[in-house]
């Protein structure tokens, strides 16, 4: 289930949007530049390890705390920046757009390391690099979601090679994928020894982070002029929702 486009109109350009994709590109593409010893080092160093910070590990192991941050900015192969990269491109316009630029790079950050924090704690013994800008994304959809809960997003569901289209509400969108993340999530507590794949529980805490946060980091109504209804776009209005019902919006 792929987000393909969302209906809330933004004023301004999405400028810290598109340096974080430009980041993780070059991040990536400086780590395919790597030799595999090279990069298994990089990696050790500038991934989040969990073990590090639980004292499994020595304390003299390379790295440290900066890895809460420089681990956002790394990502396990193409598709894995791929698709982060297009969920960030489809849902940070709009947060950007209400936060401000400064606001929403802070915003970001802070669910990224709330992201490594929550990984960390559910995996405390483990020795697999994180990597990835999931865990800031994640809080982004959150955010979305709690300013958002009534806009649609346009989603494709590829069955048999044939693309399957339907609209849904911001809410149930998120609603869903937290589940995703929430049940395998619960599944692997407990578990021993280091588990790979996807680090659910930095999704998890992501996007709790982004939920929690959204009202507190919205700019003021009163430094933001309001949209007006001929500002939204295909018969939506600005915050999204389809035309025709009453109340504010923005």
């Amino acid at each position: 289930m792929l987000p393909l486009q969302d209906t809330v109109a933004s004023r301004f350009p999405p400028f810290v949007v598109w340096c974080l994709i430009g980041a993780c590109v070059l991040g990536f593409l400086h780590q395919t530049s790597l030799p595999p010893r090279e990069l298994e080092a990089f990696l050790y160093r500038h991934a989040l390890v969990p073990a590090r910070f639980s004292g499994a590990l020595p304390a003299a192991s390379p790295g440290g705390w900066s890895a809460f941050l420089t681990n956002m900015f790394l990502h396990g192969g193409w598709l894995h920046l791929i698709l982060n990269m297009w969920t960030l491109w489809i849902f940070g316009p709009a947060v950007e757009d209400r936060l401000g630029a400064v606001r929403f790079l802070a915003f970001y950050l802070v669910c990224g390391i709330a992201a490594g924090l929550a990984h960390v704690l559910a995996n405390p013994a483990s020795t697999v690099p994180a990597l990835g800008a999931s865990g800031a994304i994640a809080g982004v959809i959150g955010c979305y979601a709690r300013l958002f809960p009534a806009a649609r997003l346009v989603m494709v569901v590829p069955i048999l090679f044939i693309p399957f289209f339907f609209e849904v509400r911001a809410i149930g969108f998120a609603l869903i994928w937290f589940l995703m993340q929430i049940v395998p999530g619960l599944l692997t507590l407990g578990q021993e020894g280091d588990s790979g794949g996807t680090a659910w529980w930095a999704h998890i805490g992501g996007f709790l982070a982004g939920w929690l946060l959204a009202p507190f980091v919205r700019r003021a109504r009163r430094v933001y002029r309001p949209y007006y209804r001929d500002e939204g776009m295909y018969g939506f209005l600005p915050d999204g929702r389809r035309s025709g019902g009453g109340g504010p919006w923005g």
